[in-house]
């Protein structure tokens, strides 16, 4: 005959094992009351004797915490989205937390009293770019429920932490390299529409552009949406319209590399006919043909950051309103900069 699989002990078996009453024994296990210090040594000697193991989800409710976090987050295109969750995962699990993911392509669908993330299910919740809407934002504030957002603003009024780069600063300073560089005549491959990382690297391009009294020309402004095969439509238009230009800044290595195939595809030379630079510094960025000039961006770090901010408003009811992280100029082949100094 097979054999019969074991019952699991239950709260009530310890209990009776122990002398005691099921509310005593949770109180021990959730730390959620006081109780002498005879008892509970009976209540953990009658643990161990009947192997019981708390079910994780009562122990929630008991003490009104998941021990969770969670991140939501457009659906995973890039290895961005690799390092992103990385640095996050890395320290939620050095707080003992557990990282719960929701990926979410259309937020106007979503379901505000129904959200797949929330106060059911985390103990807080990182938000990346628009993946709630404002309302959706605007409900779970108002619940006092921890959020952190990354790459986006706190809607007005909300007073949200958030977690960003020197988006404006880095794209200025590479708009600048391609200036003393001797290029002229730049494009802009711009990201998803309202999107403000996309809106304060457009900013940085244009900066640079006036400071050196360059017009910006609306030709050389194009959509990226930091996507390769966007990007690669909008180059490849642009080279079959005769639109002249001497480098494309892309608002991030993606779209940069879709850049990079137009031009090979169309018979022309990255950079010897058209330099490219990105924004990120993505893994795969420095294996490119020819290897990418870039903004680097520490997207691991930023990950790391957004978790220890949320973990500080879990616990203290406190964080740092707004983070910029810092970013680096990476200069690589793509650019053309040993053309100018050869």
């Amino acid at each position: 005959m097979p054999t019969q699989p074991a019952t699991r002990a239950t709260i009530e078996d310890v209990a009776r094992q122990a002398g005691v009453s099921a509310m005593t024994v949770s109180r021990v296990i959730n730390k959620t009351g006081p109780v002498a210090s005879g008892t509970a040594e009976r209540i953990y000697s009658a643990i161990t004797a009947l192997n019981y193991i708390p079910h994780r989800g009562a122990r929630a409710l008991a003490a009104q915490k998941t021990n969770t976090i969670g991140l939501i987050f457009p659906e995973i295109t890039d290895v961005f989205f690799f390092e992103l969750i990385r640095g996050i995962q890395l320290r939620v699990a050095e707080h003992g937390y557990a990282l719960l993911l929701y990926s979410n392509g259309r937020p106007e669908e979503i379901d505000i009293l129904n959200l797949p993330l929330g106060e059911h299910n985390t103990d807080g919740l990182i938000v990346f770019t628009d993946s709630l809407g404002d309302e959706a934002l605007a409900r779970l504030h108002a619940r006092g429920f921890p959020l952190v957002l990354l790459h986006r603003s706190s809607p007005a009024g909300l007073d949200i932490p958030s977690v960003a780069f020197q988006n404006q600063n880095g794209a200025y300073q590479m708009a600048e390299h391609l200036i003393r560089c001797g290029h002229r005549r730049i494009a802009f491959l711009a990201g998803a529409p309202g999107n403000e990382d996309s809106a304060r690297r457009e900013a940085g391009y244009r900066q640079a552009l006036a400071a050196h009294n360059l017009p910006v020309d609306p030709a050389l402004i194009g959509l990226g949406g930091f996507d390769d095969l966007v990007a690669a439509t909008a180059v490849s238009q642009w080279l079959r319209d005769g639109i002249q230009m001497d480098a494309i800044f892309a608002g991030d290595d993606v779209s940069a590399r879709g850049a990079i195939q137009a031009i090979q595809q169309a018979g022309r030379r990255v950079p010897e006919d058209i330099a490219v630079v990105g924004f990120d510094d993505a893994l795969l960025s420095q294996h490119l043909d020819p290897p990418l000039t870039t903004v680097r961006a520490p997207i691991e770090e930023a990950g790391r950051v957004a978790a220890d901010q949320l973990i500080c408003l879990i616990h203290t009811g406190e964080a740092e309103r707004l983070t910029l992280l810092p970013t680096e100029l990476i200069i690589r082949r793509s650019c053309g900069w040993w053309l100018v100094e050869s």
